[in-house]
Parts: structure tokens; C-alpha cells; sequence
């Protein structure tokens, strides 16, 4: 039996017949930058989420770094983060020649630790971006109480989770503004790149639209400096149809959730397997699953020679990071994020997976 990390082909197969006469009717009207197609979808998302606006952009890391723009992030800033999460999180932070400020994570959901950021604060920090790592949103009520005391401005990373929810509300919902990226395995995935901010600050929308668009309004007249990000029509089209498919896709991603984690205890792995938590009042989508081990490599080998895929997210957290070197963090100085790097794996989760191939999976682990 075969098992890949993610399986594509066969969410298509079930929604082919939707998606091509949307990507047909783009074509027919040749409007692919920004138009209707791109508005009605911001809306539907804005809608999902709970936020008053949504604002298209190229990619999820556009929308973070559009996001520090809109917040006047710049040279001589400093803005909290965490280093165990995808580059995109830190990178925009330098890009605008920001300084990233790491702040560990908690060791059972490995979302930032809100308990050591407030000693992380300084008189040139100005925001905190907190990651809803692998889809289970972090613990926003702790974070912006902090934030309040402070004056700093919050910035969900909700890259991975779109559609999961806290007690107080769903991601991108929980903050000044949110993030969404639709990369193809994300569980609302496009057919190439793409990313949403949300917000419910009619200033702040306002600003994003304008900041997407080389910072002009109207056409030829820039009163800001902005860059070219937009959301194009096509990727609208697609993700359009994929909203409506979304709830139950991620509820079956629960399902496979529960069930591999009912398969680890039947098949007494529960001493070897630390298994994901998902929090009282919380929503977990799992966008991965990811099971804490001994021997992770030497598992992962072992899938391999099975054909059962795996992946390894992340091998080195951000403060380890050769382009960040220039921080001074040493190895040592992150010890939950650079556990997490040395000994966490992610298993095939998606919505597709089989009862058997599920079973496949713990079996080859077993046996390992």
C-alpha cells in the first residue's frame, strides 16, 4: 500500500466538476487581475471568518508582510514572534529592516508561549505575531492582554488555520489583522499561490487595499509606497468552490485525527507517541498532524521504505537560521522550539485518507 503526505489528485476528483466550469467562466470573460470574481470571494471569506473585510493579495508571506507595512513596521522596530514556524513569519519582518524578536514555544501545542513574552518587550517593540502552528489557534486572550498593556499591535500568522477557532472567536477574528495563505496543501488550497488579510478596522482594510496595489488610489496616483499583490481571478474562482467544501474537509481531517490517535492507544504506542492536544472550547483543522518521537529520523526512514510519506515541520527553527545569524541566538536558546526541531514529524492527515490506509500507517509504526 501506498500513503502519500498529501494526496491532491483525489480531493480533485471530487470536486472536478465544479471547478472547471469556474475556471472556464474566467476565461471566457478574460478579467483575471482584481473583479468580481476576486470581490465576491474576499467577501465569502470575510463572511467564514467573522471579519468585516477580507483583501486579496499574491501569497500568504504577502499578506504578513502587507500586514507589518499597514503598521508602519520599519527600520529600528522590534516585533515578537516565534522560531518554530515557516520562514515567512520572520522574513517580513526583515524585509522592512525590522528586527524579529523569538520568543519559545509552549512543548504540547507548540504555539508561542505567551508566559515569556512580556519579558521580551522593549521600548522599540510594536507588534507580536503569534502562529496558529498546524492549525490550532494560539492562546490569543493571553496575548492580547499583553498586547493592550503594552501598545503593541497583534497580527495573527493564521497561514495553517483558516477555519479553526478559539473560545473567543475564529482565526484572523482574534487581532488587528489576520493572515491566510491558500498554498495548494493548505486545507483551502489554490491551484498555485494566494492570500487573504482580514480585519475589521474600516481604516486598516482601507489601507491594505490601497498598500496591494503599489500604494495607489486612484490609478497612477500613489500616495504611498506599496508593492504589486494581488489575489487574481483564476485563484478566486477556484477557492470560491473549495469554501463551500471546507467545513467538511476539515472535519474529516479531525476524524483521521481522532482515529490515528485512538489506533497509537489500541496498539499501546501512547508511551512512545506524543499525539497532538487540542484545548477545551478550541477547533483544531489539522492541517498536519504531528506525533512527537524518540528516533524521529529513523522512523521516518523506516515510512519511507513503506511508501507512507512524512514530513519533517521545521528541521531548524528560525533563530537557528544562517540569515538570522546576525541576532546572536546560539543553539540552546530556544530548548522547546529546538526539541520540537529534533523530534516531531508530521503524518498524512488529509480529508481522502481510508480507514485501511490509516491502519497501514500505525502498523508500519508499530512495527518500527
Amino acid at each position: 500500500m501506498k500513503v502519500p503526505l498529501l494526496d491532491l489528485k483525489a480531493q480533485y476528483a471530487t470536486i472536478r466538476d465544479e471547478i472547471e466550469p469556474a475556471v472556464k467562466d474566467v476565461f471566457e470573460t478574460q478579467y483575471f487581475i482584481m473583479g468580481p470574481k476576486v470581490k465576491a470571494f474576499e467577501g465569502e471569506v470575510a463572511e467564514y471568518s467573522g471579519t468585516k473585510y477580507a483583501i486579496g493579495c499574491a501569497s500568504g508571506s504577502d499578506a504578513l508582510l502587507l500586514a507589518l507595512m499597514a503598521l508602519d513596521i520599519g527600520p529600528g522596530d522590534e516585533v515578537i514572534t516565534t522560531p518554530y514556524s515557516f520562514f515567512a513569519t520572520a522574513s517580513c519582518i526583515s524585509r522592512l529592516g525590522a528586527k524579529p524578536v523569538f520568543c519559545d514555544i509552549l512543548p504540547d501545542t507548540y504555539n508561542i508561549d505567551p508566559g515569556k513574552i512580556e519579558a521580551l518587550i522593549t521600548p522599540q517593540t510594536k507588534a507580536i505575531i503569534p502562529v496558529h502552528l498546524y492549525g490550532l489557534v494560539a492562546d490569543m486572550a493571553s496575548i492580547n492582554a499583553i498586547a493592550a498593556k503594552h501598545g503593541l499591535a497583534v497580527v495573527e500568522d493564521a497561514a495553517q488555520a483558516i477555519g479553526s477557532a478559539s473560545p473567543d472567536g475564529k482565526a484572523g477574528s482574534l487581532a488587528a489583522m489576520g493572515c491566510f495563505s491558500f498554498f495548494p496543501s493548505k486545507n483551502l488550497g489554490g491551484a498555485g499561490d494566494g492570500g487573504m488579510l482580514v480585519t475589521n478596522d474600516d481604516d486598516t482594510a482601507d489601507r491594505l487595499g490601497i498598500l496591494r496595489l503599489h500604494g495607489s488610489r486612484p490609478k497612477y496616483y500613489h500616495s504611498i509606497v506599496g508593492i504589486n499583490s494581488r489575489l487574481d481571478a483564476l485563484q478566486a474562482a477556484v477557492l470560491s468552490v473549495k469554501l463551500g467544501h471546507l467545513e467538511s474537509w476539515s472535519q474529516g481531517r479531525r476524524d483521521n485525527a481522532a482515529n490515528y490517535t485512538r489506533l497509537i492507544a489500541e496498539k499501546g504506542l501512547a508511551d512512545k507517541i506524543t499525539t497532538p492536544v487540542t484545548p477545551d472550547g478550541y477547533t483544531h483543522i489539522f492541517n498536519q498532524y504531528v506525533i512527537r518521537v524518540e528516533n524521529r529520523d529513523g522512523l521516518r526512514d523506516h515510512l519511507a521504505k513503506n511508501d507512507i510519506g512524512s514530513e519533517i515541520y521545521y528541521p531548524v527553527p528560525l533563530h537557528l537560521q544562517e540569515c538570522f545569524a546576525d541576532l546572536g541566538y546560539k543553539e540552546g536558546s530556544m530548548p522547546v522550539s529546538e526539541e520540537a526541531a529534533k523530534t516531531t514529524m508530521a503524518l498524512p492527515i488529509y480529508t481522502e485518507l481510508t480507514d485501511e490506509m490509516q491502519e497501514y500507517v500505525i502498523d508500519t509504526i508499530a512495527a518500527f
